[in-house]
């Protein structure tokens, strides 16, 4: 058995980076990855001795689990990153040695990239920007809110969602309160970001990477970049995340979400930012321990925070919705956005139609699970001629165009409810009258957002599952990676 958690996610070339581990093999080792078109092995370290460390027991005293909200203090061992690396998304596996260990196990593939026993970390590049202008952010505040802290065996159940710690008072914002520090191997990375990563380096898109604790601390983070990815579930921000971002396209640039679930609830970073605290409606046990969530980002003030996600991203989950599905891609929809404003330069070259000559508007993403496993909208309303137009009533910009858009029947919004224990009301304001619809568009407001409206796009784009997804996003990229008046 052999676990751990990095120190920081995110190093530079040339600096160090810092691994917490524990085993009970009496020696381990450490190979390196890094995540391109494929995993490529980049390095391996010498042989450390093993040492066994437990876990601190769950602080509200219940028997059997381990803390998600504490640092888990395991000790530190510190490597130096080679400055020949090549910037990027990293995986550090943790290989048991000794008696009874195989000698040498196989090294990973991109097959067999989830799984316990590793951890990814973000390369950065000594000078910011000096490879490419587009900088791709890893939602690490939305893995750390779900990572369990599970290992093979033993189900620990530690996280915002499963027996979740809530505190008040103590000199940090009241709320329920998630480490950065404990182990929790590779989830998300696998499914939403690899098959994307691996799309960007085939298709000759060089990126840059930084994690959500990047952009919180860093005002200039962005300055060098022309396009920031939001990619996959982004559920997790914090107002600094929020301020950088929003002054990044003030000044001109854009911004593509090409994710889902986005900006759900704040998060506040305390403990050096190596915790976070977000007041979110989890129960803990069989109480909410406190209603309103005042962490909610579009709930107006004093219940939360009154700073609608749409300003942000155009687009809100509260007018989307989610497919229960224990196995990805479950019983989602396969019919695809129906096309809306064919002309436009997003679908160039795609041969896509939209009803503007009196016959059925063609779907995108037809036949693959493209909307879901979440998905966000804007409120809308239809024009005679059947074209939806967002409305703006919940703080989606006046000049958001609805590029694709399809009605979510039915929701599934109480599976959310019954699975991790939400608070079980209306999500949102009941002034909204339109139908909830998992939306596609774009607007500009000094540089240009587009949102995909769904947490599968760069699935669908990275597997290659649709022509018209893919060219939608290359031309999305080939124009959006430029700062300028045509942008939009």
């Amino acid at each position: 058995m052999i676990e751990g958690y990095l120190g920081r996610e995110s190093v530079t070339v040339g600096d160090e980076v810092t691994f917490h581990l524990s085993t009970d093999a009496p020696r381990f080792r450490l190979r390196f990855y890094r995540l391109g078109s494929e995993l490529a092995l980049v390095g391996e370290s010498e042989e450390f001795p093993g040492t066994l460390h437990q876990p601190p027991v769950h602080p509200d005293g219940i028997p059997g689990l381990v803390s998600p909200s504490d640092d888990w203090g395991w000790p530190p061992l510190t490597l130096p990153v080679p400055e020949d690396w090549e910037p990027g998304i990293h995986l550090a596996e943790f290989i048991e040695c000794g008696p009874g260990r195989p000698e040498n196990p196989p090294p990973l593939t991109t097959e067999r990239l989830e799984g316990n026993a590793r951890e990814f970390f973000v390369v950065r590049p000594r000078v910011p920007g000096s490879r490419s202008r587009i900088l791709y952010k890893k939602s690490t505040f939305t893995r750390h809110a779900y990572n369990r802290s599970d290992r093979p065996g033993t189900d620990r159940g530690a996280s915002l969602y499963d027996h979740p710690v809530h505190r008040s008072g103590g000199g940090e914002p009241r709320g329920h309160r998630v480490s950065l520090h404990r182990p929790g191997g590779v989830i998300d990375l696998a499914y939403w970001d690899a098959p994307f990563i691996a799309w960007l380096e085939r298709s000759g898109y060089p990126v840059e990477y930084c994690t959500d604790l990047d952009l919180h601390e860093d005002p200039a983070l962005l300055d060098p970049y022309h396009l920031l990815l939001s990619v996959g579930h982004d559920e997790y921000w914090s107002a600094a995340m929020r301020e950088h971002a929003e002054r990044f396209v003030r000044d001109g640039g854009n911004i593509a979400f090409l994710s889902a679930n986005t900006c759900w609830w704040r998060v506040h970073p305390t403990d050096g930012n190596t915790a976070f605290v977000s007041d979110t409606d989890h129960h803990v046990g069989e109480e909410y321990p406190h209603l309103p969530a005042t962490d909610q980002w579009w709930t107006p003030e004093p219940d939360g925070v009154g700073h609608p996600e749409n300003t942000l991203t155009g687009v809100s989950f509260r007018n989307g919705g989610m497919w229960p599905a224990t196995e990805w891609p479950g019983d989602r929809p396969r019919a695809g956005y129906t096309v809306q404003h064919a002309d436009h330069w997003i679908y160039e070259g795609t041969g896509l139609r939209d009803n503007s000559g009196g016959g059925t508007a063609d779907r995108l993403g037809a036949g693959t699970p493209l909307i879901g496993y979440e998905c966000d909208g804007a409120a809308f309303s239809y024009d005679p001629d059947g074209t939806a137009r967002a409305t703006g009533e919940d703080g989606t910009p006046d000049s958001f165009l609805i590029l694709g858009i399809y009605v979510l029947d039915p929701v599934h919004e109480n599976f959310h409810d019954a699975k991790w224990g939400h608070w079980n009301v209306p999500v949102r304001e009941p002034s909204i009258s339109s139908p909830r619809a998992a939306t596609m568009g774009l607007f500009t407001a000094g540089g240009t957002v587009f949102t995909a409206g769904t947490t599968d796009w760069p699935v669908v784009c990275g597997h290659e599952q649709d022509p018209g997804v893919v060219r939608v996003t290359r031309n999305l990229l080939d124009r959006l990676r430029h700062r300028g008046p045509g942008a939009g």
